[in-house]
């Protein structure tokens, strides 16, 4: 029988890497999560071969201190827990502290930052998750964070990956969720070299609506509103002979975050029975907002799920 043994740090690195980072699409969503907790008020991501090969999220939020820079790729470091109860009420997208670590352990990483504070930024290299030494560099405030050769040391997981057009499609998916789930961030998309997206980050979520979705889609659809004490709902849903053919056009947000919640779509179509064609499915952009403290995000590696404290009142609302 083989005897028992603690795994070496870069397999244990390789298979934490293996819960959070999937495809190029889940880099672009944690990188652009944590430029949004960072207080960026625009984000810019870039794509070329889709994903695989280069990717590059540029913000102007706060920036990381030099000093921390190294520190922010270890596993389970984040600045955004202290103790135990900060999980009972989480307010960030990020908490887990794992996505740099597991983006960095699959792939090539540059990374320049400066704050507020500094004359000079900093900027950092790190291959495999080894990271080189922190040098000086002139940039603008704000983050950059170059992910290159994603899973170029991993070829059992690189074999897996779709075609080019098919990874672009995915990191144009999660940069236009981002787009809806905060309307007050200027959100850019490039892929080779072509802008494909821009919202006016103007607070409105009508405005990301109309850059993210269309105009064809946003004219089919209503506004909503419903507060109560616990749950607020807001957002647009389309008019019953507006519906899709496939859910694809559902977007729910809580607090802020993306979400895949069956609760949540089962209420939407509740909502419209007897109302729509057979096969057709209402689309919708709402946001639900929940106490902090009614909400657990910390019940999926990638965030996507959650619990509600309350399944009855979200559902009524």
């Amino acid at each position: 029988m083989p005897t028992i043994q603690v795994l070496d740090s870069h397999v244990a690195d390789l298979i934490a890497a293996g819960e959070v980072v999937e495809r190029p699409a889940s880099v672009a969503k944690e990188l652009m999560e944590n430029a949004i907790d960072a207080g960026a008020s625009k984000v810019t991501v870039e794509i070329s071969h889709g994903g695989l090969t280069f990717l590059r999220v540029t913000d102007d939020g706060k920036g990381i201190p030099a000093g921390e820079l190294k520190t922010a790729f270890l596993r389970h470091a984040t600045s955004k827990l202290r103790t135990a109860y900060d999980l009972e009420a989480i307010g960030t997208l990020g908490f887990r502290g794992e996505a740099l670590a597991a983006i960095s352990a699959v792939s090539r990483v540059e990374v320049m930052t400066r704050t507020a504070d500094a004359p000079l930024g900093a900027s950092l290299s790190l291959e495999g998750g080894v990271p080189g030494e922190v040098e000086e560099a002139g940039c603008p405030l704000g983050t950059t964070m170059v992910v290159r050769d994603l899973f170029y040391n991993t070829p059992a997981r690189l074999k897996f990956m779709k075609k080019d057009s098919a990874e672009g499609a995915a990191v144009f998916a999660v940069v236009q969720r981002v787009a809806l789930s905060h309307p007050e961030v200027s959100v850019k998309f490039i892929r080779d070299g072509k802008q494909e997206l821009l919202t006016p980050g103007d607070g409105a979520l009508q405005s990301a609506v109309y850059a993210v979705l269309g105009r064809e889609l946003a004219l089919g659809f209503r506004e909503v509103k419903c507060g109560g004490e616990g749950v607020k709902v807001t957002g647009f849903v389309s008019q019953p002979a507006c519906c899709r053919a496939s859910r694809n056009w559902q977007f729910f947000f809580v607090n802020g975050r993306q979400v895949k919640s069956r609760l949540l779509m089962a209420a939407l179509e509740q909502a419209y029975q007897n109302q729509k064609m057979v096969g057709k499915f209402p689309a919708c952009v709402l946001h639900v907002e929940v106490k902090l403290s009614q909400v657990d995000v910390n019940v999926h590696p990638a965030k996507t799920e959650v619990k509600f404290g309350s399944e009855r009142e979200v559902f009524n609302a």
